[in-house]
């Protein structure tokens, strides 16, 4: 007997708007559990979602939902919940009505009870009764989830989830996500930022204009990240004494003085900044200034591609 078809399929997927190459030459599979697509913004994330639910049609490869076409398949919404990044609510509906209406374009057989359970399950129920136009942005992206989540889907796809949520909002999401992932759903959420991706996902896939720069467990992405090469800049009340004690450190493979400061070159990072602290104790300097040049997204995704 053949395998069951994954949840998620992604076959060689590629979609450009006319001379502009969104998403190129994709591949990946996704099954229970919390996958977090991770890049900087433009990198192609939106255009992913918006293809794996049905909107956007692959301009080459296909995609695959419980073995079926993605595309032309109104079916498959029955099975999958949506969470776009926009504000994609009706200003003039309350909260209730928003998701009422989600439930009963489903054709729910008790729409208002499974309303009532959505709203409650992204905690919004004190404000349920009020219309969405004065809602905020954290409870503009509460009230979406929770129509994405009134047919109790399989999937769950959701743009930038956690944007306009404040901390306490983003633990009491992140808390619920983890739950549906262990009764087995299958959970894709796009960010840009790493920290959001590190303390929820399980897996990752990281896109970068439109490519596909690493995927896998996170905890291996994060190393690439993070072992590759880094430069410091360093203000020190001796730059010429740190530099020469610096040179003797295995994490340091280079240093160079410029315009009173002192750039230092590091493959380690994390073994780099728990060092320097104790080499500028036994060289006698002190340290005014450590800051990396290179840490932005943009130049950890780039690295990554470079591979």
């Amino acid at each position: 007997m053949s395998a069951p078809a994954p949840p998620i399929a992604v076959i060689n997927v590629s979609r450009w708007y006319g001379n502009i190459v969104a998403v190129n030459d994709i591949s990946f599979a996704l099954g229970p559990g919390i996958t977090g697509l991770l890049g900087p913004n433009g990198a192609g994330k939106s255009t992913m979602l918006h293809m794996l639910s049905g909107f956007l049609r692959p301009s080459a490869g296909e995609l695959r939902v419980f073995g079926e076409s993605a595309w032309e398949n109104p079916g498959m919404y029955r099975r999958i919940g949506l969470v776009p990044e926009r504000e994609a609510v009706y200003p003039f509906l309350t909260g209730y009505e928003f998701v009422l209406l989600a439930a009963q374009l489903q054709r729910l057989p008790n729409p208002e009870e499974a309303a009532r359970r959505a709203i409650a399950m992204v905690e919004l129920e004190d404000a349920a009764g009020r219309a969405t136009g004065g809602y905020s942005k954290g409870m503009k992206q509460r009230v979406k989830i929770a129509a994405a989540l009134v047919h109790d889907p399989e999937i769950l796809l959701l743009d930038e989830p956690f944007n306009g949520a404040d901390p306490r909002q983003r633990l009491q999401m992140m808390a619920m996500l983890r739950e549906m992932a262990a009764q087995g759903r299958t959970i894709l959420f796009s960010s840009h930022i790493l920290e959001e991706v590190e303390r929820l996902a399980e897996e990752v896939l990281v896109i970068v204009a439109g490519r596909l720069a690493a995927s896998g467990d996170f905890r291996e992405i994060r190393k690439l990240m993070t072992d590759r090469p880094h430069t410091f800049n360093v203000r020190s009340s001796d730059n010429r004494t740190l530099a020469s004690a610096l040179v003797a450190d295995p994490s340091v493979y280079g240093v160079e003085l410029q315009d009173g400061l002192l750039q230092v070159r590091t493959g380690e990072f994390a073994a780099f900044t728990m060092a320097i602290p104790g080499v500028a104790r036994e060289a006698g300097v002190s340290i005014y200034e450590l800051r990396p040049t290179d840490e932005s997204l943009e130049s950890v995704f780039s690295y990554l591609v470079k591979r």
